[in-house]
């Protein structure tokens, strides 16, 4: 046991005082006379005895009243062999503003209730002390050190949102905010602790104290649009195209009758109900008719309650009015090429040559064809490498007399396979892979009648295994002629033949040279499905484009704001920084022109309604020094938070001790008769 104030002990010494008045008390004696005194000695020496212990026993209940008080006053404290808090506290607390938290209790949602608990916390502290009032949100405002009243101001302010983050990044925010602060540092998580978020690793320090406060809820099922994407690379207009979608049951029993449907400019469309299994996921397609060209925004949503904020999924896509292709020739077009795109308004082809090409117009086009270059310069192989990693296709045709050199730089910039020597016998294309997106669903299952391209003369390729080699057509020995390489978000095609006729016959082969064409710029890395998370996405890539930098990007929606950009070589990225916190649909303009829709959604991580409990949070974080608070919800904080501070306080009961002997006291004298 130990004392706040142990000087006051000296008030000891008064016990002294009772002790000497009892000593020196003497009473007057009336002489009375009688005739026979023999049984009066008799009576006078048994009262004597029984006067003798009452005044001893109201002596001691005097005593220990007096000690009881000067104890009461000295604020005794049972330490747990910690040292004393003192001096100034750094109080960082952490409040759970996550959806999961408008779960109810007692009917009082989660939210409420940990922010009630918050301000008993820094209520129980001292005008002194600094406080932090942090949330999922990370806001600028969050990063300060607060006075008492404004921490209590803070905790008002704050509301439920869609960020979501992980405890080890909170941790991480709350440690740069109070570092520096040369006080003491305190941290609280007030949180239901899903396990979703649950990634805490505490780098222990004797001057910093973790707490956890639980708020454990009802577990709810929750069914959610995990994910959409379009099952081609490419939207094609006139065309059912297939849009995949996702869902998944988070809890532990069976969601049946799970309502989903397509919602457009043109209306709903039902998609039928699912049954999705227990902790697993189901896969349903919808047909998705594009009669026009342009942005398309659509929304999937299912029918699910109580857990509302997943129920829906937005996505936008662009239709383009055309798809453009280049192709750079060294001696004029291809007629072969040309005639391949002819008719067909989809598709446009522009011819240009080495001298006449135009680099900033590169990104223009979703295909690039190099008709048998001889040479490449380094500006065009740089250009090149950019346009690819952009999200662009190039389809290499070597020269029979090219310079492999350069061949090879263009080849080792994009990580693909170099050109060896040049074989000048006939070979014959046997193998077509139809597993790859060029050649899928071209053909019918039996292609016995389906002519392949036969060379008489060809490049050898190097065969490095790091380069991540796709072959699309081999020749009967296994070697390839046409290979595809993923370099960024574009892809690289090489064929090992030259597209002339006299060496090639791919051109005279339609049935494998024109939806090869088609296909190869159709192809896109990734989906084509423009849909972003909230909290996640900040920073969108855009080709660059002329304007960009004489003025800034503008982004409309349920919000208008400019957002950060920055020019690199070949795109242009924009940050969006927090400023979107609604779902909804959002269009980026660069001055009046419409650039981009832009699809945002709540963050899924929060529909894993799966728990920590105590026993869990114990196993998990009490190894390290972490402190789990049972029964938050009826807490006293105040005690709490006093009790760690100072130790356990016993002053209260002195004083209860004291009004007992005094008591006692009160009791002997009246009731011990003589």
């Amino acid at each position: 046991m130990e004392f706040l104030h142990p000087g006051i002990l000296w008030g000891l010494l008064a016990l002294l005082i009772p002790v000497i008045i009892h000593l020196f008390y003497f009473r007057r004696f009336k002489k009375i006379e009688f005739s026979n005194v023999r049984f009066l000695k008799e009576i006078k020496e048994e009262t004597s005895s029984r006067n003798k212990l009452k005044n001893l026993l109201v002596l001691l209940c005097r005593l220990l009243a007096l000690a009881a008080l000067v104890l009461a006053f000295a604020q005794p404290f049972l330490n747990d062999g910690k040292a004393l808090n003192k001096g100034s506290n750094a109080v960082s607390i952490f409040i759970d503003n996550s959806f999961s938290m408008r779960a109810l209790s007692s009917d009082i949602p989660l939210f409420d209730k940990a922010k009630l608990k918050a301000k008993e916390i820094v209520e129980a502290y001292g005008n002194e002390d600094q406080f932090q009032i942090i949330a999922h949100d990370l806001g600028v405002k969050q990063q300060r050190l607060l006075t008492k009243e404004d921490a209590l101001s803070a905790i008002d302010d704050l509301e439920i949102g869609p960020s979501v983050n992980g405890l080890n990044k909170i941790y991480q925010r709350q440690i740069q905010a109070i570092e520096n602060s040369g006080e003491r540092s305190i941290l609280y998580y007030l949180s239901d602790f899903q396990k979703s978020i649950c990634d805490l690793e505490i780098v222990q320090d004797s001057l910093t104290q973790v707490n956890f406060v639980p708020f454990q809820s009802v577990q709810e099922k929750n069914v959610t649009i995990d994910s959409v994407w379009l099952a081609a690379p490419a939207i094609i207009p006139n065309q059912t195209n297939k849009l995949v979608v996702r869902l998944f049951n988070h809890s532990d029993v069976i969601a049946e009758d799970v309502k989903l449907s397509l919602r457009d400019e043109n209306g709903i469309q039902p998609l039928g109900l699912h049954e999705v299994p227990a902790r697993s996921s189901v896969i349903d397609t919808a047909n998705v008719n594009v009669l026009k060209t342009g942005w398309r925004d659509l929304t999937l949503s299912i029918s699910d309650y109580p857990i509302e904020f997943d129920n829906e999924y937005l996505i936008s896509f662009e239709v383009p009015k055309t798809k453009k292709i280049l192709s750079i020739n060294q001696h004029g077009r291809n007629k072969y090429l040309s005639s391949a795109f002819e008719g067909i308004s989809y598709f446009t082809l522009e011819n240009s040559t080495v001298s006449k090409l135009q680099f900033d117009k590169l990104n223009q086009f979703d295909l690039i064809v190099l008709n048998e270059l001889t040479d490449l310069s380094s500006g065009l192989i740089s250009e090149l490498s950019n346009y690819i990693i952009s999200g662009g296709n190039v389809l290499m045709f070597p020269s029979k007399t090219g310079n492999l050199t350069s061949y090879n730089q263009l080849s080792n910039a994009l990580a693909a396979d170099e050109y060896k020597s040049l074989v000048t016998t006939e070979n014959k294309v046997s193998t077509l892979n139809t597993q790859d997106f060029i050649f899928s669903d071209v053909y019918l299952k039996s292609r016995r009648n389906l002519k392949l391209p036969t060379t008489q003369s060809n490049f050898e390729l190097s065969n490095y295994s790091n380069r991540g080699r796709q072959d699309l057509l081999k020749y009967r020995n296994g070697k390839p002629y046409l290979s595809k390489y993923r370099k960024g978000n574009g892809y690289y095609y090489l064929c090992t033949s030259p597209l002339d006729t006299k060496e090639n016959d791919l051109a005279l082969n339609a049935e494998v040279f024109v939806p090869m064409l088609y296909k190869m710029s159709l192809a896109k890395f990734g989906s084509s499905v423009g849909a972003y998370t909230i909290g996640q996405n900040q920073n969108i890539a855009i080709p660059k484009r002329k304007g960009i930098g004489e003025s800034s990007f503008m982004i409309k929606g349920s919000k208008e704001f400019i957002p950060q950009q920055s020019i690199l070589s070949n795109e242009v990225v924009i940050g969006i920084q927090d400023q979107i916190d609604e779902p909804g649909f959002y269009q980026l303009f660069l001055k009046e022109d419409k650039i981009k829709h832009l699809a945002f959604n709540y963050d899924r991580k929060e529909s894993d309604l799966r728990y920590l409990g105590l026993n869990d949070l114990k196993n998990t974080y009490g190894p390290q020094g972490v402190e789990i608070i049972e029964g938050a919800e009826s807490k006293n904080f105040a005690q709490f938070i006093g009790d760690k501070a100072n130790g356990i306080a016993l002053w209260k009961w002195c004083l209860i001790l004291a009004l007992i002997f005094l008591g006692l006291e009160s009791l002997i004298i009246r009731f011990w008769k003589k």
